[in-house]
């Protein structure tokens, strides 16, 4: 029986290819591109970890990204049915990838938050004339102000809720296909006036020059860790976006234009912060504000700052919604289809939860500053346990049940259309999945459990 987002429809679909892979592209670039991926390898050294990144991506990223679209284009349901649908006791493992992109989603609102707020700063005048390190105590006084940041917080939430209320084609597909575009152009244009800072090319020497030095056990959990972030990965969203797509989708070629848009960005984003922060002499590890910190610093050196920093934030606003929704229809599907109530209860009832969930995160900024959970607050530990423990499990599961529970011609002929469309590395990709990816993971994973026992 299909399931609808109002009783007694079809289910909806993706109406185009293009429409799919900007969503999932939506949900891959988001803020962990720009938002996090620069402080990432600000915190590991710069271009050492940008090469133990891209391995990461091209051994374990992309495979496990085109094993997720199999498991959910062949099950056509939710991330927790479609774990369950060969086996029902592989259901817990569509639970916990219905769980953990709740809780990805709850501080993902707080950085949202913090984008929406700057745009408002902005606008009111409240970042110009400040030095550099004038920046700095801005984002730690607005981030810190629970008032300001709860309300910006709140109405984030609420946007995401909205977009996930109208549906795939007439929500989701929508809103991507115009700000991915949009998003791409602009990041283009800010690490081309990045680089012409004075100062600015050492930054991109930090930034492209490998120090190997700096790597660490650490250094390989991060990038595993940050690929599964970015990529959506272990989160359910790929299983889910997957389920709504045609039959006739060309996966492989999705997932491999997915991830080089979502690197591109990334890789963008670098450009457009490190040459920033060596130009005003600011600390490249300064962790998560970095975005809020430095950009400010190049808006206010432009000849029309203020109007370059209303388009950006605007946008990071627009990338990090793609990634709020996708984060917001896997636990939605799941209601839907589990309990048959419309789109608009689901959405509304699931996202103020999940808001719930991230008030502690946003008092970690705050009164709740000092709380500490294995040395971490609460935002650090939400975004710790999650992306570098609890995503790269699910992804090693999918990856297990895919490899050796289904039959090796289900998978390709899923993979294949039934052998209608080329995928000349599928041999390679299977084994990937089924060997490569699982042992890799089964390290990083124990890297992790090691590393988080020696910080208690």
């Amino acid at each position: 029986m299909k399931h609808s987002d109002k009783i007694g429809q079809p289910r909806d679909q993706f109406k185009s290819r293009l429409g799919f892979i900007m969503a999932a592209a939506g949900s891959a670039v988001g803020l962990g591109s720009i938002w996090r991926f620069p402080y990432v390898v600000g915190e590991n050294g710069g271009g050492a970890y940008m090469i133990i990144y891209m391995l990461a991506l091209i051994i374990i990223g992309i495979p496990v990204m085109v094993a997720e679209f199999v498991i959910g284009r062949n099950s056509g349901k939710n991330a927790v049915d479609a774990y369950a649908h060969y086996s029902k006791k592989y259901k817990i493992v569509g639970v916990f990838s219905m769980l953990v992109p709740s809780i990805i989603l709850s501080f993902y609102c707080v950085v949202g938050g913090w984008a929406i707020m700057y745009l408002y700063l902005t606008l009111a005048g409240k970042l110009t004339d400040l030095t550099p390190q004038g920046y700095t105590e801005m984002f730690a006084a607005s981030s810190s102000d629970m008032l300001l940041s709860g309300f910006f917080f709140l109405l984030f939430g609420v946007l995401a809720i909205l977009v996930v209320c109208k549906g795939i084609s007439q929500g989701i597909e929508k809103v991507c296909s115009i700000l991915m575009p949009a998003l791409f152009i602009i990041m283009v244009a800010l690490s081309i006036l990045g680089s012409l800072l004075p100062g600015g090319m050492e930054g991109i020497k930090w930034y492209l020059m490998p120090d190997f030095s700096k790597v660490n056990s650490r250094t390989f959990v991060d990038a595993v860790g940050q690929v599964f972030f970015t990529m959506s990965l272990g989160m359910g969203i790929m299983v889910t976006y997957a389920s709504y797509l045609k039959k006739d989708e060309d996966m492989p070629k999705a997932a491999t234009i997915t991830v080089v848009f979502d690197t591109l960005v990334s890789v963008l984003a670098g450009f457009a912060i490190f040459p920033a922060v060596f130009a005003f002499g600011l600390a490249p590890s300064s962790g998560p504000g970095l975005v809020f910190i430095t950009l400010p610093n190049v808006f206010a050196h432009l000849p029309f700052g203020i109007a370059a920093a209303i388009g950006f934030y605007l946008l990071l606003i627009f990338a990090a919604l793609p990634s709020a929704i996708s984060l917001l229809e896997v636990p939605v599907s799941y209601v839907i289809e589990k309990y048959h109530i419309s789109r608009v209860k689901a959405a509304v009832g699931v996202g103020f939860l999940i808001m719930l969930i991230g008030i502690p995160t946003l008092l970690s900024f705050g009164p709740w500053s000092d709380i500490k959970v294995f040395g971490y607050n609460f935002f650090d530990l939400y975004d710790y346990v999650t992306s570098n423990i609890a995503l790269p499990i699910i992804g090693l599961a999918g990856s297990l049940i895919l490899g050796f529970t289904w039959s090796k011609k289900v998978v390709m002929d899923e993979v294949t259309n039934h052998g209608r469309i080329k995928f000349g590395l599928k041999n390679i990709w299977y084994f990937s999945v089924k060997y490569i990816s699982p042992i890799l993971l089964i390290i990083i994973f124990i890297t992790s459990i090691g590393m988080l026992k020696s910080e208690l």
